[in-house]
């Protein structure tokens, strides 16, 4: 972990050289969900294999690009597809992203995915503002000997979700009248889908909705002393007695038909950091 400073800095100064602002937000948009992004204005586009030592993103949906730019007149920068740990990558890669935005300046990071729902009072294109996780990764990205320079060896994390940031965001959706769940998110590795003893198994450990992302990138936003929202989009049920095949193209279609619910908790959330 102690060579990671010297790359994120080398991964800052790259963008620098090609973005002068200073952002106060961090965006990471998740499958199909990158069409925000195109609301920057003076944006500037970099491809992740542009940027020292950033991954490649493969997933499906996920564009794999950096775009700076002004969102509302703040300044942010947007991570148009993230990497998984299902595409081979460690933790530590896979958050990289996350440290070299927080040393561009970002102190709030706003963290979004596409996501199976496992409570029954949840429906297909429903919201969920996360208010808490659990890590069945089976890894963490923060295991390693620790830099002070990038945070405490023992961060806290009895609130990883910042409440004034929640309790804004569902103020926005009761006020544009859509749903807004406030629920806990589980983290799995993937690329499967879940068998339905598993969906049993995740529903009652106290999960409301499943994914394959998300975690890292908060622990290590936390470890980082940022403010987090974590929003999810239900694009499929995973209800083990009601259990449908869901395929990728569907769990896109929901995500980018979700899209306007969803770019409007987080343009309240960037005019809160203005």
């Amino acid at each position: 972990m102690l060579d990671q400073f010297d790359k994120i800095t080398a991964a800052a100064s790259s963008i620098r050289d090609r973005w002068s602002l200073t952002p106060r937000v961090a965006i990471i948009l998740g499958s199909g969900l990158g069409g925000i992004s195109g609301s920057l204005s003076e944006a500037v586009t970099i491809p992740y294999d542009e940027i020292p030592h950033f991954a490649r993103s493969t997933a499906h949906g996920h564009a794999g690009q950096l775009v700076c730019g002004l969102l509302e007149g703040v300044p942010v920068v947007v991570m148009e597809g993230r990497m998984h740990a299902y595409e081979g990558y460690p933790l530590q890669q896979i958050t990289f992203p996350v440290r070299v935005m927080r040393r561009l300046g970002a102190d709030q990071l706003i963290v979004t995915n596409a996501c199976g729902g496992l409570n029954p009072q949840y429906r297909t294109g429903d919201l969920m503002v996360i208010e808490d996780h659990i890590n069945l990764l089976g890894d963490n990205p923060l295991i390693g000997i620790n830099d002070e320079r990038l945070g405490p060896r023992f961060p806290d994390m009895s609130a990883p979700y910042t409440p004034e940031l929640i309790d804004a965001a569902l103020s926005v959706a009761r006020r544009a009248d859509f749903v807004a769940h406030r629920g806990v998110y589980v983290a799995v590795t993937g690329p499967n889908l879940e068998t339905r003893a598993e969906y049993r198994f995740l529903r009652t450990i106290g999960a409301d909705v499943v994914g394959m992302s998300t975690v890292p990138e908060v622990l290590v936003a936390v470890h980082a002393s940022m403010r987090v929202l974590g929003i999810s989009v239900i694009t499929d049920m995973c209800l083990p007695d009601a259990l449908a095949v869901a395929t990728v193209e569907e769990i896109l279609t929901v995500a980018r038909a979700a899209e306007p619910k969803l770019r409007a908790l987080i343009l309240a959330a960037v005019q809160a950091a203005a």
